[in-house]
């Protein structure tokens, strides 16, 4: 063979890779959609992990703007979580009895090693709530339930908005969780993200899926039943008037909130129905020639463990080596990390997916679950 030959059939092989990976991010296979929602949490909990948010969010100040992403951007993660599970055990029509067995197991074992991850992740000292923990637990909490229809899941996703705020303002309550023992137990279950509560966001992500996120139907639905929820909650917040002292004081201050990471009623209904309808607006944008705009930010959310663990694996190392201890939040924010992690994550990303493709922390769990819940066992 020639050497222009050679160079011939090596540009073609390079070509053909190219479009294989292309045809993974963009192929029926995959919900552009999905994936541009699960990078926007990525990034906007790069920004509140990252970013001085000193003021809450007001429409009319538009520097306040940012503070969109505090708490919003985990609950559009555990929501997206539930959307995973859903299109894992079948999408809008669950999986035949062998096969889900087989799912439910390799979910399972995902857990297991999300969880050891986020323990890992805490230990590097950056002081970070760490959602991975919670993240395993609420995928535990979902499998029992990836057998049933759209028509069950949504309404118990919205019982479970509205009730399980009341029983968690109980649950935080005790002394305990401000001990040595309950701060190590609240780190190990992810408590910050209490799954007592946001297995609801879960579940709606779950039923969500069910529902069929492919047709024009449910992602209008996703957005108007989205938008008019956040609307509700937060005018109600801002109604009564947000007054952080009364909720330590009453419960019912604890209750009728919706500051960021309170686990208020007002904050589960408004952030669930916020990142309902980023969902909505996601999966219309990607219906358009935008998808290929933003393929960037895809490529960002159809590898989000690793985008998320690479973020706090650096930030571990670049503390170390600049400030007097990892823990140093204050200092780290003010070496201004926010735009170089960001954009080298999208870089990294993006060259990743096209040249490679699944991320690297995906391929593990996903080897590790097949391997040890093989097809067929069940």
């Amino acid at each position: 063979m020639s050497e222009r030959s050679e160079r011939q059939r090596l540009a073609s092989a390079d070509a053909g890779r190219l479009a294989s990976r292309l045809e993974r991010l963009n192929g029926g296979a995959r919900l552009a959609g999905v994936d541009l929602a699960r990078g926007l949490a990525v990034l906007g909990m790069f920004a509140a992990h990252l970013l001085w948010i000193t003021d809450p969010f007001d429409w009319g100040t538009p520097g306040t703007w940012i503070a969109l992403v505090d708490g919003r951007s985990s609950i559009l993660f555990a929501t997206l979580a539930g959307v995973s599970i859903g299109l894992v055990t079948g999408g809008r029509v669950p999986l035949p009895p062998a096969a889900m067995m087989t799912a439910r197991g390799r979910l399972a074992v995902r857990a297991g090693l999300l969880w050891v991850l986020g323990i890992l992740l805490i230990l590097t000292g950056v002081p970070v709530f760490v959602i991975l923990p919670a993240y395993a637990l609420m995928f535990l909490l979902a499998l029992p339930l990836t057998s049933l229809p759209a028509r069950v899941l949504l309404p118990l996703a919205g019982a479970l908005a509205i009730v399980m705020p009341f029983a968690q303002v109980v649950l935080d309550a005790p002394p305990f969780w401000s001990t040595p023992l309950g701060d190590a137990l609240s780190k190990t279950i992810g408590w910050h993200y209490p799954f007592t509560t946001w297995v609801a966001f879960v579940v709606a992500g779950l039923g969500v899926a069910r529902a069929g996120l492919s047709r024009l139907r449910v992602q209008l639905w996703l957005l108007g039943a989205g938008a008019a929820l956040a609307a509700f909650a937060y005018a109600a917040d801002a109604g009564a008037g947000g007054d952080p002292e009364a909720e330590t004081a009453t419960y019912l201050g604890a209750l009728w909130t919706a500051r960021a990471h309170s686990t208020g009623l007002l904050e589960v209904v408004g952030s669930g129905g916020f990142a309902l309808a980023v969902l909505g607006v996601c999966l219309l944008l990607c219906r358009t020639p935008v998808t290929w705009v933003v393929l960037p930010l895809r490529a960002v959310g159809a590898m989000p463990l690793t985008a998320y663990t690479l973020q706090l694996v650096v930030w571990a190392v670049v503390a170390g080596a600049t400030l007097d201890r990892v823990g140093d939040l204050a200092g780290f924010r003010d070496l201004d990390p926010f735009w170089p992690l960001t954009i080298a994550t999208i870089v990294l990303c993006t060259a990743w997916a096209l040249l490679i493709g699944r991320g690297p922390l995906e391929t593990v769990v996903d080897v590790a679950s097949r391997f040890a819940v093989p097809a067929g066992r069940h």
